[in-house]
């Protein structure tokens, strides 16, 4: 059974250019070093559950103010039953944005061929190489499954960005631009910062992220890549 362990009624970011309310669910089969959720997928027990019904009495009473909802983690995916959990979103006429690591694909089809959701945030963790891909994920990962999550996007059957959290010890400008080449004409990369308040890995505590800057400059070259 899906638990949420987490409701935001508004965002202004989590879906670009829309206001969604956002459900956490816990768990997650990646161990980033990185991750700030990771209580969520360690210790959700320590979280309470938020009743569904009550998520039904806020959205109703938010109609016409928020555009939908946005699921997110932890990694949805590792559930089987999402796809019934989102169709009781899509038959409330309730729009859904799903964030993904992209590694279950199958899932991903589904939800997608079934229009299930409206838009798709996967999060690509290095470029797409055994050991990168491991180091950033915490876990070996089988890189053939987020190979076909990405192609299932850039299909184009639902809107969508790939996302990256950009870690000194883990990404270099080289990296970005394996990652970007990887997805040449994908509609959107988007580059995140790194947080070290509270990250999975106390050791990356010590770590100061990129300047914002240097994200920028980067974002630029990154969003050319993708055109050409």
């Amino acid at each position: 059974m899906i638990r949420i362990k987490g409701f935001i009624e508004t965002s202004f970011v989590d879906w670009p250019g829309q206001i969604c309310s956002v459900l956490f669910l816990p768990g997650c089969n990646f161990r980033c070093p990185f991750c700030h959720n990771h209580r969520l997928v360690l210790e959700p027990g320590g979280y309470e559950d938020i009743p569904l019904e009550f998520i039904w009495e806020r959205l109703e009473g938010m109609r016409g103010w928020i555009d939908g909802v946005c699921i997110t983690g932890g990694e949805p995916t590792i559930y089987p039953e999402l796809p019934s959990f989102l169709r009781e979103f899509t038959e409330r006429g309730i729009a859904v944005k799903l964030d993904t690591n992209g590694s279950h694909p199958q899932l991903l089809r589904e939800v997608i061929e079934e229009g299930l959701v409206d838009f798709v945030a996967m999060d690509i963790k290095a470029p797409l190489e055994e050991l990168s891909y491991r180091r950033a994920a915490g876990v070996p990962v089988d890189l053939k499954r987020i190979e076909e999550s990405i192609e299932i996007l850039l299909g184009g059957r639902v809107d969508y960005l790939f996302r990256v959290t950009v870690v000194p010890p883990l990404h270099d400008e080289e990296a970005i631009r394996k990652i970007a080449l990887r997805i040449r004409g994908a509609k959107a990369l988007i580059l995140q910062g790194f947080n070290p308040q509270d990250p999975l890995d106390p050791a990356l505590k010590e770590v100061s992220p990129y300047p914002e800057e240097w994200l920028k400059g980067l974002q630029g070259e990154v969003s050319s890549i993708l055109k050409n």
